[in-house]
């Protein structure tokens, strides 16, 4: 076995490493258990329901414009691409909203059904 300097083993690298990470202050610090995860917020899931709406209106609005222009077809692709834009800006808003369908029936952290727990959510409780 190595020694170090004076006459004593060298810790293991583990613990050599784990002691250089608390001298740079890199450890992530414990998380207060009883803050917890309050989930999101009224206001965010709010915002990103606007954005995945709007987002995909937009690209099945330039998908159908730039389809029209190159096969001279204006404007049907334009309202094809449009309505299925909205189609999957709908989905996409209804995925965020519904429960996850791996899911158990009621959650894990509250107890309660997934639809009373997204409710109690968007009322701030």
């Amino acid at each position: 076995m190595t020694k170090d300097s004076k006459g004593g083993p060298l810790p293991s690298f583990e613990a050599r490493l784990a002691a250089a990470r608390a001298k740079q202050g890199l450890d992530p610090k414990p998380e207060d258990p009883s803050k917890g995860d309050t989930g999101p917020t009224p206001i965010g899931v709010g915002m990103r329901v606007g954005v995945e709406l709007l987002s995909a209106l937009i690209v099945g609005a330039a998908l159908g414009y730039w389809a029209d222009k190159w096969l001279h077809t204006s404007p049907m692709l334009l309202i094809v691409f449009v309505l299925l834009g909205g189609a999957g800006g709908i989905a996409n808003v209804w995925r965020l909203l519904s429960p996850t369908a791996s899911g158990a029936k009621t959650n894990s952290t509250s107890g309660e059904t997934p639809e009373a727990d997204m409710k109690d959510r968007h009322r701030g409780g």
